[in-house]
């Protein structure tokens, strides 16, 4: 059983944590003995979304329980994250307990400012490229990428580009079959009509 957290926090771009929903939702639907989704906030209850959606989290960070992997997304909210010291040693101490951390957007930024994506390669925005690689010089900053898998850490370019990640890892957990077969749920064809 895999355990997937979805970070919730004011600002929050709705489709860096509702495109992994879907994914790793739909997967739990249709096999709840393979994997649960949770989200979460700092605290439980409402969460506003970068474009006035609202979200309601389960749970805080201090009940979320384990998770197997952790998907941190973007939004002009993790602006204000960059410089929270409290999220940052909570994101830290995430990397210790969790064995795969993920990112969408500009969630990565929070990984480099917490120092978790020293020396590694990743992506983010393409609007936040250089500020990715000013967070953390030492970072193999890949733009052209979708998404990058470093083993335990997996980046996500923006928005969108968190369904690839989520199917991405969904494969890695249970294999391309099972990736496919939520694809084929999801109706998920990235060939854009314009």
């Amino acid at each position: 059983m895999q355990r997937i957290g979805i970070l919730l926090f004011d600002d929050v771009e709705e489709l860096d944590a509702v495109g992994p929903w879907e994914v790793f939702g739909a997967w739990a639907h249709a096999h709840p003995d393979e994997a649960e989704v949770v989200a979460f906030a700092a605290a439980p209850g409402p969460v506003r979304g970068a474009k006035g959606l609202r979200f309601e989290a389960d749970r805080g960070l201090d009940d979320v329980g384990r998770l197997d992997v952790l998907v941190h997304p973007g939004g002009m909210g993790t602006r204000k994250l960059l410089k929270d010291d409290a999220h940052l040693d909570w994101v830290r101490g995430q990397r210790e307990r969790v064995p795969l951390l993920t990112s969408v957007c500009t969630g990565s930024l929070v990984y480099a400012a917490a120092g978790l994506l020293n020396g590694r390669p990743a992506t983010t925005h393409w609007g936040s490229l250089d500020l990715l690689g000013e967070l953390d010089p030492s970072i193999e900053v890949r733009g052209d990428d979708r998404f990058v898998d470093d083993g335990d850490v997996v980046t996500s370019a923006g928005v969108s580009a968190g369904i690839d990640m989520a199917l991405h890892v969904l494969a890695r957990l249970a294999g391309v079959d099972r990736a496919r077969e939520i694809r084929h749920y999801i109706q998920y064809d990235p060939e854009p009509p314009v």
